[in-house]
């Protein structure tokens, strides 16, 4: 399964996991700007690249990339702003974040060998 057809399914789980929590999902797939693709895209590639790397790490490089695009932290998710209440160490993060990215991992690697799915291998 290719890497875009992989972050769309974790994103797509992720909304859900939204709801289920009581936040306001985000917009579906093809609604995102290129460039949140992009990034969840980048985010998928990290996790297949550095495995081991858990979801300490995939949010610690997600903190990278945001502060490589100027976000800060802030309480509430802005885009405008690019203010975002996740943007702390891993530690600080509540459960139900860590659960994100947990989820988020596990998805990556449970669909980065799947073949039944239609995609391009990676």
């Amino acid at each position: 399964m290719d890497i875009e057809n992989i972050a769309r399914i974790c994103y797509e789980v992720n909304r859900a996991y939204c709801r289920s929590i009581g936040e306001d999902p985000d917009v579906p797939w093809p609604e995102l700007s290129e460039q949140q693709q992009i990034s969840y895209m980048a985010g998928v590639g990290f996790n297949i690249r550095y495995r081991e790397a858990g979801p300490r790490g995939s949010h610690e490089s997600w903190l990278r990339e945001k502060r490589h695009l100027g976000w800060k932290h802030g309480r509430v998710k802005d885009p405008n702003k690019k203010e975002h209440p996740c943007f702390v160490p891993y530690e600080q993060l509540p459960t139900q974040q860590k659960s994100k990215d947990f989820i988020f991992c596990t998805l990556v690697h449970l669909l980065k060998d799947r073949d039944d799915i239609p995609g391009e291998t990676i």
